[in-house]
Parts: structure tokens; sequence; C-alpha cells
């Protein structure tokens, strides 16, 4: 066997981005969401990290085509993206304080159970309502978690840890029973 097959499987994985239009500005609009950005070289540098090697001419259409704007934040003018949802009003990055403010308020409002199996965690929501609480996940800053998938009533979530799905399941449970943790 191959030292390679030898190796444990780590927890942290580097998401892997395809050099698409779709994937980039997804990109885009996720790193404007999570902080601010106050210049494009600024964001073609954080694109750059990722991975992902883009022109200014492609990264000035791409925020054009995606209805970014400067606005006025904390520091001077950042960019910020409409967000999904009723309000497509542009707002500047949030902080990861109020993102987890959020997360536990709306755990605490919408979720009915959670289960675990290995690394899957299984989300109970009212009706209607799983798709709103898988959202707030896939933007809250959670490092444990991969990902999300939703129904009408249902989120599946998935841990980066092989064996993390308990212990992913019962933080949401403490956050739907103290919002206040």
């Amino acid at each position: 066997m191959s030292a390679a097959h030898d190796t444990a499987p780590t927890t942290q994985s580097i998401p892997l981005i395809p050099a698409t239009k779709t994937a980039r500005q997804a990109r885009i609009s996720a790193l404007l969401t999570a902080q601010p950005v106050r210049s494009q070289a600024e964001l073609a540098a954080l694109l750059a990290d990722d991975g992902v090697q883009v022109t200014q001419a492609t990264l000035s259409r791409d925020l054009v085509e995606l209805g970014a704007v400067r606005v006025r934040a904390e520091g001077g003018l950042v960019y910020a993206v409409p967000q999904a949802g009723v309000d497509r009003t542009p707002h500047a990055a949030v902080s990861k304080e109020y993102l987890d403010a959020r997360l536990t308020r709306l755990c605490a409002e919408l979720l009915v159970t959670a289960e675990a199996s290995a690394n899957l965690v299984v989300l109970r929501t009212p009706p209607g309502a799983a798709n709103f609480l898988a959202m707030a996940i896939d933007h809250s800053v959670l490092p444990e978690v991969l990902g999300t998938i939703a129904g009408d009533d249902t989120v599946l979530l998935i841990s980066r840890d092989p064996l993390g799905g308990a212990a992913v399941a019962e933080r949401f449970l403490q956050f739907a029973q103290d919002p206040g943790a």
C-alpha cells in the first residue's frame, strides 16, 4: 500500500471551484457577503487565494452582472450585492456575531428535531421552513458544516468530520433550546 493510502482523511477540505462563470460569480457573491471588500484588486486577490484567476475586465463585468454596488460601511466604501429573497437591497458584509445570533434565533423558532448518523444530520422544521433554515446555515460561519440540502420540512446537513454528525446535531439542539448560546 502506498503512503497516500495510509493518511487519515482531513476534516477541513478546500472547496474545489470549477472554472465557470457561474461558480466564479457565486464565489464573488460569497466573498462580498462574508467580509468587507474595498476594491477590485482586493477582490481579485481573495479570488486568487481560492485558486480563481480573473482579469480586471472580467471582474468588472461580474460585479455589474451581480448588481454589486459600493455602499458606506465602517471604514469607508465596500462592495455589496443584493441578497436572495424579498429584500434585494445591497447590504455590506455582516459580522460573524450577527450571523451566529441570526442562526440561533432561527433554530429557536424553526427547529423541530435534529438527528445524526455518521457525518449527516437531519434537521426537521415546520412545513415550508427548511429552505430558510438551510440558507441561514449556509451563510453562517460554522467551519464544521460542509453544506446543506433542503426540502420542504427537512434539511440534510453534512458535517466535515466523518463522525461529527452527533456533535453538530447537539449544537443545533442547544441553539434551539438556548437562543442566547
